[in-house]
């Protein structure tokens, strides 16, 4: 798929999901969202400190957990839907600090404004951009996080290189995504549904590492969670289905998917 074919597949499909749908449509992401946070690494504390409607069960770790954030810091969250880890940092850094969710699905910066509105949190704004592009001044953030998003990105690249560029020297990343330990059938990687699913989009872990080296980021440490969950495949689903027939004999789902958490420093 080229850039903007990209680009439109995904906003109309998370702009779906913002209006009603849960999860992303893999299958794998199973239909209660708050069991589905707690299997990916998010405790019972840590949800209720998270406005009920800002979970859409589209997590694949936790990076506000990574992050070890400090009062007063700025965070800026990649790909921040309806604000689920916004709203958990926010209470981290506390009223001195600022949190900025960045999302090119209108439906899901609406979903997060009237989320903050609701539920009075005022250290949060929420922006409607790409993260390629990303609307905020050079050296301006102190921590850059993101959960399951960058694999979705037509340039990835593009983003890294954006993400160094808006991190203050010293600031650092923790981001939970999907990655490949080896390159997934063609059939899948040509699916449609396997892309909005955060599969087929996946990097390979090595190039990933690469990619992120080359912006210019330092101390990069990719670590692999294992199979979970978020990356079991339905039986019903048509993507979980068809990843699990592309598979050869002998196979399993674990020896091509892998949730990562990438951390690093400027």
């Amino acid at each position: 798929m080229n850039r903007e074919k990209t680009i439109k597949i995904v906003r109309d499909a998370y702009g779906k999901i913002a209006v009603g749908q849960k999860g992303c449509g893999c299958g794998t992401c199973g239909p209660d969202a708050r069991e589905f946070a707690k299997s990916v690494g998010y405790s019972e504390e840590e949800l209720k400190a998270i406005p009920d409607d800002a979970n859409l069960g589209l997590s694949c770790g936790n990076p506000v957990a990574l992050s070890n954030l400090r009062e007063g810091e700025v965070v800026l969250d990649l790909g921040s839907g309806a604000g689920f880890d916004c709203f958990l940092a926010a209470s981290k850094v506390g009223p001195k600090g600022r949190i900025i969710g960045i999302d090119m699905t209108p439906e899901m910066i609406a979903k997060a404004r009237e989320n903050a509105r609701v539920n009075n949190i005022r250290n949060i704004e929420f922006r409607l951009g790409e993260i390629e592009h990303l609307p905020l001044e050079d050296n301006s953030v102190d921590v850059v996080i993101s959960n399951c998003v960058i694999n979705l990105s037509a340039d990835k690249p593009q983003v890294f290189r954006e993400i160094c560029r808006v991190l203050r020297p010293g600031g650092r990343i923790a981001i939970s995504d999907m990655a490949l330990l080896k390159k997934l059938p063609d059939e899948i990687l040509k699916s449609v549904e396997a892309y909005i699913g955060c599969v087929a989009g996946a990097l390979l872990v090595d190039e990933y590492r690469k990619i992120v080296e080359a912006s210019g980021l330092k101390n990069v440490r990719l670590t692999g969670k294992g199979m979970s969950s978020c990356i079991a495949p339905d039986t019903n689903d048509p993507v979980g289905r068809a990843l699990l027939d592309s598979l050869k004999s002998g196979e399993s789902v674990q020896d091509y998917v892998v949730s990562i958490y990438v951390e690093g420093h400027k």
